[in-house]
């Protein structure tokens, strides 16, 4: 989505990108969740070095695009030029469009552990502040919210209520119910996760 007004100065704006392969029901109310606590979000499908992934970088973000078109909220955007497999240089990115905004990067309870382990990590972590989001059966470890604050990291735990779907379990047994309506044209013009079969 292009055209957008700029953020005034000193505005938060919520960064969250995703495999969405394929983006779930779960997805759909993250972004809703999201949209409650922000004024502005900023959503895109990224490659991520530690997964293999069940479709193509182009398919993925064209579902994404769909949910969010979906969702029709002007402050929600698909801002694709944002994705990189590497967090750090989403951040680079969104810094340089939004330079004067407070950068909020979202995360699941369930990628916690990894984070200071990800490229550039402490200086990740001191170009945004972490919203980590509530994944059942990822429960916060005390261990890892205090490594984050020993290498500078400030977050917050946004009080969500996500669906317990999961996108590798829709890739492995395809269910309708766990797959947003929004999305389901491009998962049949496509042929993707073997889902056109199930019309």
């Amino acid at each position: 989505m292009t055209g957008q007004s700029p953020l005034p100065p000193g505005s938060e704006i919520a960064l969250f990108g995703t495999s969405a392969d394929p983006p779930t029901l779960g997805h759909q109310a993250l972004l809703r969740g999201l949209l409650r606590r922000f004024p502005r979000v900023a959503t895109w499908a990224s490659d991520n070095p530690m997964k293999v992934h069940g479709a193509a970088l182009g398919d993925r973000a064209a579902l994404l695009a769909a949910l969010v078109a979906a969702l029709d909220d002007p402050r929600l955007e698909h801002a694709q030029e944002l994705s990189s497999p590497w967090a750090i240089t989403t951040l680079e990115r969104a810094g340089r469009r939004w330079p004067q905004a407070g950068l909020v990067f979202v995360v699941g309870s369930d990628l916690v552990p990894q984070i200071p382990r990800w490229k550039a990590a402490g200086d990740l972590l001191q170009r945004c502040r972490l919203a980590i989001v509530p994944r059942h059966g990822w429960p916060l470890a005390p261990a890892s919210l205090e490594e984050l604050t020993g290498l500078g990291g400030r977050f917050e735990q946004l009080p969500l209520a996500i669906p317990a779907t999961a996108s590798s379990n829709v890739r492995h047994q395809p269910r309708r119910d766990q797959v947003p309506a929004a999305v389901w044209p491009v998962l049949l013009k496509h042929n993707l996760y073997g889902l056109a079969a199930d019309r």
